[in-house]
């Protein structure tokens, strides 16, 4: 019941430092001076957006995430079981 608690706190701090960090822009500092710098922009930003793939991407990626969460899920249960016979 630890690991599982564990393992789960862990992942929902990974997704706590990736929804936090991943923002729209990015600032760089550059002779002391700091440039905001916009990455709405580019070709292919403008291609997933105008075509609303972007979100046929990132559901792509959250059901790639579960479904390995769910395979280690089920390994840990496994190996739990052979290790107590």
């Amino acid at each position: 019941m630890a690991n599982r608690f564990s393992f789960l706190l862990l992942a929902g701090l990974m997704f706590l430092c990736t929804a936090v960090l991943g923002q729209d822009t990015a600032t760089r500092v550059i002779d002391g001076a700091t440039q905001q710098q916009n990455t709405e922009t580019g070709p292919v930003n403008e291609f997933f957006r105008s075509n609303s793939k972007i979100y046929v991407a990132v559901g792509l990626l959250v059901i790639i995430f579960i479904c390995l969460v769910l395979y280690l899920v089920r390994l840990d249960r496994r190996l739990t079981r052979l290790e107590k016979e």
